[in-house]
């Protein structure tokens, strides 16, 4: 009985429209990084969306999220977008999550740091782009 009401809580706990509004959200945070040409910490970029709320950087649901980001905006042509994303202490690089993600999309990761920085360098240049217009 209970499968009846899938558009309820379809997406990880969150409804459909939260989930959209919230990657709306997501979009709206990294383009404007992309326009100015910076990262943004995991913690930093989960304050930012409103729609829904992840508990920590290590919530489960937050990688099928920018999984989706991601695809989305590489399938637009502007590049994996969360490669803007990155840990705040240590190495402020994006997580394993993202390059295996890139893996699954057909990219060329074997070296993560040229793959990472040609992702982040796609993503400044489309959204410069579209700055322009």
């Amino acid at each position: 009985m209970g499968y009846l009401m899938t558009d309820d809580l379809a997406k990880h706990g969150f409804s459909d429209a939260a989930w959209e509004l919230a990657k709306a959200e997501g979009k709206a945070v990294l383009a404007e990084c992309a326009r100015d040409k910076k990262m943004i910490s995991y913690t930093d970029f989960m304050q930012q969306i409103r729609s829904i709320s992840f508990e920590t950087p290590h919530d489960s649901r937050l990688p099928q999220f920018l999984a989706e980001i991601s695809t989305e905006e590489a399938k637009a042509g502007r590049g994996m977008m969360t490669a803007l994303i990155v840990r705040k202490t240590g190495d402020q690089r994006p997580g394993m999550g993202f390059f295996q993600l890139g893996k699954r999309l057909g990219y060329e990761v074997s070296d993560p740091e040229k793959f990472w920085l040609e992702e982040v360098n796609k993503v400044f240049a489309s959204w410069q782009n579209e700055a322009s217009r």
